[in-house]
Parts: structure tokens; C-alpha cells; sequence
């Protein structure tokens, strides 16, 4: 009988596909720690695992195991070197969240460029001369840059285009013609299209050293009254530089579903400006995809059992060809 680990709080549907697996026995630890997971796993067929960092101590300990599945597309907290030392797949969900982020990312622009909460807060402590300070602003016509075309900036595209506004992308892994015969601009180094960008929306991973992709450098060079958006990764912006931004220029507003650290420390200068708007992470995790995600994770654990894992799903492929150790 196959083993399989559920690291988390995950949606009641899984029990579904898991009551029509009665070879599949399942344990459940919601929201290790690191250690206990570690101390966990010996034993275990597959780990479906959220937010609990999975390190090289754990796959180590890995005896049995065929699969980690990540509640999510994210895997920072997976160590995938020392997984794919130990011959150990990590998979994903796909686009099981994609429309949820993507979403997220569109109701941030639109939030931001709006003015929707300020104005919510004229309304609430009834000063109605903001009527007359004329921030609220539109997207129609406005030019978009969209950091990276994969799931999600490929669907942030067409919600764009459909809002009839410009698009710019710039993702140096998808080809020029690809993007062009989707009819948006296409620009190999974001950064040379930064002076033209009403709008940045980044969806790309972070680098692997956890360095920023926006710096000051690049703060400086969008133009006046810009507005960035972040539903990617925290490490991508440097929260000091972006601070700058948005209290002396060029930045108007951003919108940010990530930070450096989360929850964010209660002194980060971000925090105390009110032309920003925040969100706890939340992006992929509406009530459809939270659904979405527990099922496919589910899945590529029973997959894995069954000998059928769709590598489409596979953050580490190649792992496939030799076998696990």
C-alpha cells in the first residue's frame, strides 16, 4: 500500500480522489515544521506539501518517496537541487491558479489606477471634495509592460489587449514571433522598454540568488506617474528603491501581493505609504483555485503511484529518465 503525506491545510474535495484510492493510506500534518516534516517523511510514498520548507535534511531522510507535489506553481520552498540529487520528482499544479493570479494582478492595476481605495475612504469619512483633486485615472490607451509569458502573463495579455490597451512583452525564453503573432510588442530586456511603460506588471520567477530584478537603476528609468504591480515573487523589487519610487518619483502607486519577507516586518517604511495597496499573498488562493490546486496536487501523487506523472507538470524532468535512487 502506497503512503502519502499531506503537509498542510488543503481543500475537503481531495477527499474525492483519495476515497477511490483505498490502496493510497494518507496522514496528515497541517503546517509542520521544517524539522517535523523532515522527521515525518521516512516511510512515505509522496508528500503533498504547501508552505513548509522541504531542505536537503528532509530528501535525505526520503527513503521511500516518488514524489513531492506542490500545493502551487511556486516552489521556493522546495530545495529542487538536493530533490533532484536524490533522484526525487517536484511537481506542480499547472495552471490550476493562473486565472486567480491573473485576476489579482488586473484588480490591483485597476485598483491603483482608479484610486479605489482612497476614494472609498472620501466616501467613508464624508469628504466629497475628492471629486475635485482628479487622481482617479484610466487603462484604456495606457501601455502595459508584461515581465514574462507564461501562464499568467500570457492571460494578464489578453485582459489587457482587451481593455484596448497597448501591450508590451518582454520574456527572453518565449520567441519574438510568438508573441508577435499574439499582436503585442515584443522587447528581449524589459528594461529597454521601462521609459514606455504606463503600467509594469511582473510575472516572472525570482532570481536564483534571491537578487532584485527592479533596483533604483530601474526605478529611474520608468517614466513619471508610472504604477507597478508584483503578484511574482518579493525578491524580484528592492523594497528600499521602490520606497524611493513611490515618495519622490517616478512611481504614482504600486500594487503588491508579495514581499521580501511575509508576513512583512511592522516597520518596513512600505507600509506607511498610502499610494500602495497590499495583499497578504493571496493572489493564487480564491475559493476555485484553492480547490483546483488540492486536487491536481492530489493527483500527481496518485499519478506518481500509478507510473503515468504527466512531466508536464514536472519542475525537474529529467529526474524521470534515470529513476529515483
Amino acid at each position: 500500500m502506497a503512503k502519502l503525506l499531506l503537509a498542510g491545510s488543503f481543500h475537503p474535495d481531495i477527499s474525492t480522489l483519495l476515497d477511490e484510492r483505498p490502496d493510497v493510506d494518507v496522514t496528515t500534518l497541517v503546517e509542520p515544521t521544517e524539522q517535523e516534516l523532515a522527521d515525518a517523511i521516512p516511510g512515505f510514498d509522496g508528500l503533498v506539501i504547501r508552505t513548509t520548507r522541504f531542505g536537503a535534511a528532509a530528501c535525505a531522510k526520503a527513503d521511500k518517496l516518488k514524489v513531492i507535489s506542490r500545493h502551487g506553481v511556486g516552489y521556493d520552498n522546495i530545495d529542487v537541487a538536493a530533490a533532484t540529487a536524490h533522484g526525487l520528482p517536484v511537481a506542480v499544479v499547472g495552471e490550476a491558479n493562473s486565472n486567480a493570479v491573473c485576476e489579482h494582478a488586473f484588480m490591483l492595476m485597476l485598483a491603483t489606477v482608479k484610486d479605489a481605495l482612497p476614494l472609498d475612504n472620501a466616501v467613508r469619512t464624508q469628504d466629497y471634495s475628492r471629486r475635485n483633486a482628479m487622481t482617479a485615472g484610466e487603462v484604456s490607451g495606457k501601455t502595459i509592460l508584461i515581465v514574462g509569458f507564461g501562464r499568467i502573463g500570457t492571460r494578464m495579455a489578453r485582459r489587457c489587449a482587451a481593455f484596448d490597451m497597448k501591450v508590451i512583452v518582454a520574456d527572453p525564453y518565449v520567441p519574438r514571433r510568438v508573441i508577435q503573432g499574439h499582436g503585442y510588442e515584443y522587447v528581449e530586456d524589459f528594461r529597454d522598454a521601462l521609459d514606455r511603460a504606463d503600467i509594469l506588471t511582473m510575472h516572472r520567477p525570482g532570481n536564483h540568488d534571491g537578487s532584485p530584478v527592479m533596483t533604483g537603476q530601474e526605478f529611474s528609468r520608468m517614466r513619471k506617474g508610472a504604477v507597478l504591480i508584483n503578484t511574482a515573487r518579493g525578491t524580484l523589487l528592492d523594497e528600499d528603491a521602490l520606497y524611493q519610487a513611490l515618495s519622490n518619483g517616478p512611481l504614482a502607486a504600486a500594487g503588491l501581493d508579495v514581499t521580501r519577507d511575509e508576513p512583512p516586518a511592522a516597520d518596513l517604511p512600505l507600509l506607511q505609504l498610502d499610494n500602495i495597496l497590499l495583499s497578504p499573498h493571496i493572489a493564487g488562493v480564491t475559493r476555485e483555485a484553492f480547490q483546483a490546486m488540492g486536487l491536481q496536487a492530489v493527483q500527481n501523487c496518485l499519478d506518481a503511484f500509478d507510473g503515468k506523472l504527466d512531466d508536464y507538470y514536472l519542475i525537474n524532468p529529467e529526474v524521470m529518465q534515470t529513476g529515483n535512487d
